[in-house]
């Protein structure tokens, strides 16, 4: 196989798996083999054990780091600082992907950049969406709700004000002090909920309104 038959085989698919290779008629032998020769040309990049990508110019498209971090664990989604920045939430670039699974905590590190997966129970996965992360490429990712719920249930002593202060979240875009605390409840998390109380009174102060 030439490397124009595997990019007539994957189309506009940006991620490939070794089983997409293996379906084929050739023998998985030989197709192995010619994976390790184009990753060895740099004609295609491994992301992880059986997972790569086409390598420029060869790629249709360059996959979004979102789209990447979903096709590493399958069983995830985007969220915590990296949805929040991506939503504009905070201000500071976030070069790290940071994803929570309900499998085991993992750090990976390649060609394409950093990607982190936190651990968090089962009774928690849920708050996530589909979103258009670039034309054509769609990523499940938090809430912005649900990204700072995550922050805040995963980070130690996240209901300290003056961690709570240097986020410098803003809550005029996307963020709703409601569903926030909604959210929070759901948690049962004392702390979260502490903090979602929080970031609510300062907000309310910040428009003038009363405190919640």
């Amino acid at each position: 196989m030439k490397i124009e038959e595997l990019r007539n085989i994957l189309g506009d698919q940006a991620v490939f798996r070794t089983g997409n290779l293996l379906a084929g008629q050739d023998a998985p032998a030989h197709v192995r083999r010619q994976l390790a020769r184009w990753v060895k040309a740099g004609k295609v990049i491994p992301l992880r054990r059986g997972l790569y990508v086409l390598a420029e110019p060869y790629a249709k498209q360059t996959p979004h780091p979102f789209i990447l971090a979903n096709e590493m664990r399958r069983a995830s989604y985007v969220s915590m600082q990296s949805a929040l920045a991506w939503y504009g939430c905070i201000p500071e670039y976030v070069p790290t992907v940071t994803s929570v699974t309900t499998e085991r905590p993992e750090e990976i590190e390649n060609v394409k950049g950093r990607f982190i997966f936190r651990h968090i129970k089962r009774d928690l996965l849920w708050g996530m969406t589909r979103e258009e992360v670039a034309p054509g490429q769609i990523a499940l990712v938090a809430s912005p709700e649900k990204a700072l719920i995550d922050l805040l249930y995963l980070t130690a002593h996240s209901d300290d004000e003056g961690y709570l202060d240097e986020l410098r979240l803003d809550p005029g875009h996307r963020l709703s002090p409601d569903r926030l605390i909604e959210m929070a409840d759901r948690t049962g998390s004392q702390k979260v909920l502490r903090a979602v109380h929080y970031l609510a009174r300062a907000w309310k102060q910040t428009e003038g309104g009363e405190d919640i």
